[in-house]
């Protein structure tokens, strides 16, 4: 019986849901385009198959491979036809599928290899997953980069030469393109923030940054003969100068991955083994710009809308590469947007493009620089300007000065706390007094791993070694990370923000007209009622939103009195 067919049969899916697949199935079969339409699960599916066809159902995330018995069979087919060899049993070798019906596949495999295949069923991401965890990404291709070497003489060069040209070519072999975009579709496909490309002594790494953590990316140890390849093809991507192996180059890559638009921004630089490669991917279509989405708990948000609400002054976001600010420096200005307001941003690169809103771009190498456009710019006659980020005493100066002529002015700075920006900007030469009287309001920020919400368990406190300023009275139970496939067994899925805001009062103003020192700010504002990163965190982890682990790893211990 058709597989459409058997399901209403059994009341899997009813008649009108059967209907409206297959007229939206295209190439797909029946029971994919029912998973698609979100009216079956495919693990329902799937043991439904295994009971019509007496095959066994698994979890891959169980089994033990044999590493060895899967290097017998072609990765190439492996890869093409989604079939995963997991061990030896009575005679047979035992290999995953999640499409009973691909008999074609089974043949080419058993032909290939000489073993008799005994077919067992399991998810097809989970089955995707660990073919990469195993073969690494771009397996196939790889093979075929091999094969095309051996067989039609192709070198790919490791050092540059004068014959410019050949190494072009090198680089812009089919089977060389592939593999790079493997590379950053699977980076795109796994939400991965950062590519990180290292020339190794003997070999290459490529590791991914996911959810704030680097892991390493599994790759067939062949690539490292293409690494020079893979570099002069990113060079080539990203519009720079493929000849140049001695200074560091920065670009960009525009792509277009599964109808989404992505942006990547590539710095190269020379180290002791070639040139290190570092992708930061910015995917427009995850990027929500809404102050709501942020993290921000009520208490912050509603002092910082007031903030975004002033007619000029500073308004500074701090933290490390990577913590968020552009995200909330972005979502702030989307709040405040409105067509009675001229907007003017000045970035180095200008990362997100945003309606209604007027960007430049910065260029030094020209003399563009941040203080620079922000002296042209305040003849355009702005209402609200964005520096991306103040780097020096000339920029922090170019601020104060559009601070004190009417503009409220957003920038980011690199400092560990919010009391501490007060200092910063005084050590870049900025007068105390006038940091005193244009700075409104500083939010620092960190960005925590969620706990994975399909797998977090409740834990006892007792079970737990918690720190000295873990809020009082403790509670019965947090939640702490487990591990499961949605979260790639590492108990985490997503990050969020914790937030420390100060906001000016005349006592801090007169603080810094002072000079006093970052703590003696910070315990003034903390008896103020500041809520700092570190109990920001712990709110984020009473409400079974983070772990302990994570609040004690990104933020610094407050000092208890």
């Amino acid at each position: 019986m058709e597989l459409g067919q058997l399901l209403v049969n059994d009341g899997m899916v009813t008649r009108e849901q059967l209907k409206t697949a297959r007229e939206t199935q295209g190439s797909m079969r029946i029971d994919q385009a029912l998973v698609k339409l979100g009216v079956i699960t495919e693990d329902a599916i799937l043991r439904k198959l295994s009971d019509e066809f007496g095959m066994q159902y698994i979890d891959l995330k169980d089994i033990d491979i044999d590493v060895e018995l899967l290097s017998k069979f072609p990765t190439s087919s492996i890869y093409r036809h989604s079939l995963l060899p997991l061990y030896r049993e009575n005679g047979h070798v035992v290999i995953a599928t999640s499409d009973p019906l691909n008999l074609e596949g089974l043949d080419e495999l058993s032909t290939v290899s000489g073993f008799k295949l005994l077919p067992v069923l399991t998810r097809s991401g989970e089955l995707g997953n660990r073919i990469h965890e195993l073969l690494g990404v771009g397996g196939d291709t790889i093979n075929e980069l091999v094969r095309r070497r051996s067989e039609e003489g192709i070198e790919l060069l490791e050092e540059i030469n004068e014959d410019f040209g050949e190494l072009a070519e090198g680089a812009q072999a089919p089977s060389v393109i592939k593999l790079v975009n493997e590379l950053l579709m699977e980076a795109v496909k796994l939400q991965t923030s950062d590519v990180h490309i290292e020339p190794q002594e003997h070999g290459m790494r490529v590791r991914y940054r996911l959810d704030g953590i680097l892991r390493v990316q599994p790759t067939p140890p062949e690539i490292a003969q293409f690494y020079s390849a893979i570099v002069t093809r990113l060079k080539i991507m990203s519009h720079l100068n493929i000849a140049e192996k001695r200074l560091p180059q920065d670009g960009r890559i525009k792509l277009r991955v599964s109808g989404r638009e992505v942006d990547v921004r590539v710095s190269i630089i020379p180290m002791m083994h070639g040139e290190g490669v570092v992708m930061r991917l910015l995917d427009k279509a995850r990027m929500k710009f809404d102050l709501k989405a942020v993290g921000m708990p009520p208490t912050v948000m509603g002092i910082f809308r007031k903030l975004l609400e002033l007619p000029h002054g500073i308004i500074l976001v701090t933290g490390p590469t990577g913590s968020g600010k552009s995200t909330t420096l972005y979502s702030a200005l989307n709040e405040i947007r409105d067509p009675a307001i001229k907007i003017i941003t000045v970035e180095d690169p200008i990362e997100y493009q945003m309606d209604g809103i007027s960007q430049i771009q910065v260029h030094s190498r020209i003399g563009l620089t941040f203080a620079g456009a922000l002296r042209s710019i305040l003849r355009h006659d702005p209402d609200v300007v964005l520096i991306g980020e103040i780097r020096d005493g000339e920029t922090a100066q170019a601020a104060i000065q559009a601070s004190l002529t009417g503009h409220l002015v957003f920038s980011t700075l690199h400092t560990n706390d919010a009391p501490s920006t007060f200092t910063r900007l005084i050590d870049m030469g900025v007068e105390p007094y006038l940091v005193a009287s244009t700075v409104e309001g500083i939010l620092a920020q960190r960005l925590v791993r969620k706990l994975c919400t399909h797998c977090k368990v409740a834990t006892p406190i007792e079970n737990l070694e918690i720190p000295s300023d873990f809020p009082r009275p403790l509670p019965e139970t947090i939640f702490e990370p487990r591990g499961c496939r949605e979260c790639r067994d590492t108990g985490y899925s997503g990050r969020i923000g914790v937030f420390e805001l100060l906001k000016t009062d005349p006592m801090i103003q007169r603080m810094c007209a002072e000079s006093r020192s970052s703590v003696d700010i910070r315990d003034y504002a903390l008896s103020a009622g500041m809520t700092t990163l570190r109990s920001s965190g712990w709110e984020q982890v009473m409400a079974g939103v983070t772990s302990l682990d994570e609040v004690v790893r990104i933020t610094r211990g407050d000092v208890i009195a």
